[in-house]
């Protein structure tokens, strides 16, 4: 293991973090919220200590990246930018301890949107700006970004790219790693630019138009409202938003193609078609039974059913509705969802849709060749016919989130947690969603889960959000032998 490469691109990734944090103090500026002193010195320490490890590891910048430093590389990356991500929350005061100001820097980053703030609007302009703004840098990835800008990190920019976004296959869009990451930041940009004008038009504030925005295309749900979208009372502003995270639950190599001229790519990939059929029978049954059961109109069941419906399956967390005084039919249905999660290459967290697919394909053949024995049958994606190894990792990423699930579920209880509370928290914090149930409904908060059942959501924030093996590699004892 090279710990100085390591310790390298890590302080470059704390620059660029710092460079980002200019912007809510330009908000803070702006606005005169008076959290100004905070949000500079955050600033400068992050600059500080990214600048120190660049200049004390500089003669490492060239060395070549393998796939043990780039694991150590992006892990490291994420937790420190969740801990220098949480200063402006200390040096504001706005929180109780440390650990609550990294478990929500960590629930940003993640895009997860579990907070521990039970009033965010008294927060300053300033802070609840960065707060939007981290589920915006962590949804499409802050190595993403940074092998977008810099050509140095180019040498091993494809195995930093995996351990990002671990995929089945990485599509690569352009020739080289780095005009793929140009082009998914850019279409990321351009998505939220039209979400931010869409939200004007229906009548937000700008502010709360940018920050919105940030957390919708990002699939990451952190609010400048306390009822969340629920505060604008806008079935447009609902409509807007459901469409803005059906587009972030997707994968952005899909826009890439459409802009080049492939207008029937969406029709063709075999995960969309999966992704919008789910939805869709989701949002009918969901629509269809609160109808029956606690709206009084069909338009009210439909516009809060396709609003949660989306919010959760692409693992936003957004409500307008406290789903809790749902019926337990549609809160087990919702629960479920949230392992389905969007598509591979999009910014929303679960299992992803397309193992959802090829796991239920499988299936289907076992059946087919119980009935068959002698019929010989191959799984294909689209055209590409699908090799035993890959399924065998499909269901090997399912079983290691099912331990995960279990054995986090378990150390929650040990809290004193009840069941649902224990189990729900742990489901919402590995795929990324944000509220759960029991305590951590949509219209509570995380600050009264015990300190350790924090940290134990936090590690599985980040293990979700890294699928699982990017982190959990690190724990093995293979991984630090030569």
């Amino acid at each position: 293991m090279n710990f100085k490469t390591v310790f390298n691109i890590v302080g470059i990734i704390l620059i660029i973090l710092s460079i980002f944090m200019a912007v809510p103090v330009l908000v803070s500026i702006i606005n005169k919220s008076g959290d100004l002193p905070a949000l500079g010195a955050s600033l400068l320490l992050t600059l500080f200590s990214g600048t120190l490890m660049l200049s004390l590891t500089k003669q490492y910048r060239h060395e070549e990246i393998m796939y043990r430093e780039a694991f150590m590389i992006v892990t490291l990356s994420w937790i420190s930018v969740s801990l220098f991500g949480s200063l402006p929350y200390v040096f504001t005061a706005s929180v109780n301890s440390f650990t609550d100001a990294f478990f929500e820097s960590m629930s940003g980053f993640t895009t997860t949107g579990a907070s521990i703030f039970s009033d965010v609007e008294s927060l300053p302009a300033g802070l609840l700006f960065w707060r939007s703004m981290t589920q915006w840098i962590g949804g499409m990835g802050i190595i993403v970004f940074a092998l977008a800008i810099l050509p140095i990190i180019g040498t091993g920019g494809m195995q930093l790219f995996k351990a990002e976004v671990p995929e089945i296959s990485v599509d690569k869009l352009r020739p080289r790693i780095i005009d793929t990451a140009k082009a998914l930041w850019l279409i990321y940009a351009g998505i939220t630019l039209l979400i931010v004008l869409l939200y004007y038009l229906a009548g937000m504030e700008m502010y709360d138009a940018i920050c919105h925005a940030f957390t919708t295309i990002s699939t990451g749900g952190f609010s400048t409202k306390n009822l969340s979208i629920g505060y604008f009372n806008s079935p447009l502003i609902d409509y807007i938003s459901s469409l803005g995270m059906f587009l972030g639950g997707a994968n952005f190599a899909l826009y890439f193609y459409f802009m080049r001229g492939n207008y029937k790519i969406f029709l063709k990939n075999a995960e969309f078609r999966f992704y919008f059929f789910v939805v869709l029978l989701t949002i009918l049954i969901i629509s269809l039974h609160l109808r029956f059961s606690y709206y009084e109109s069909f338009e009210e069941s439909f516009r809060f059913g396709v609003f949660q419906v989306i919010s959760i399956i692409t693992t936003t967390g957004y409500a307008t509705a406290d789903y809790v005084k749902w019926s337990s039919f549609a809160q087990l249905l919702l629960l479920i969802i949230m392992f389905f999660g969007g598509m591979i290459g999009s910014t929303a967290g679960g299992i992803k849709q397309v193992r959802i697919y090829l796991m239920t394909k499988q299936i289907y053949r076992e059946f087919f060749q119980l009935i068959h024995p002698r019929a010989v049958l191959s799984l294909k994606l689209d055209d590409k016919f699908l090799t035993k190894e890959t399924l065998g990792s499909i269901w090997g990423f399912v079983f290691l989130a099912i331990f995960v699930c279990a054995l986090s579920s378990i150390a929650m209880t040990a809290t004193g947690l009840d069941i649902v509370t224990s189990v729900s928290t742990v489901i919402s914090a590995m795929n990324n969603v944000g509220p759960a149930l029991g305590e951590a409904g949509p219209s509570q908060n995380y600050a009264s889960i015990p300190v350790f059942g924090k940290w134990i959501l936090i590690f599985c924030m980040l293990a979700g959000r890294l699928e699982y093996y990017t982190v959990l590699i690190l724990l093995t004892p293979a991984f630090w032998k030569k």
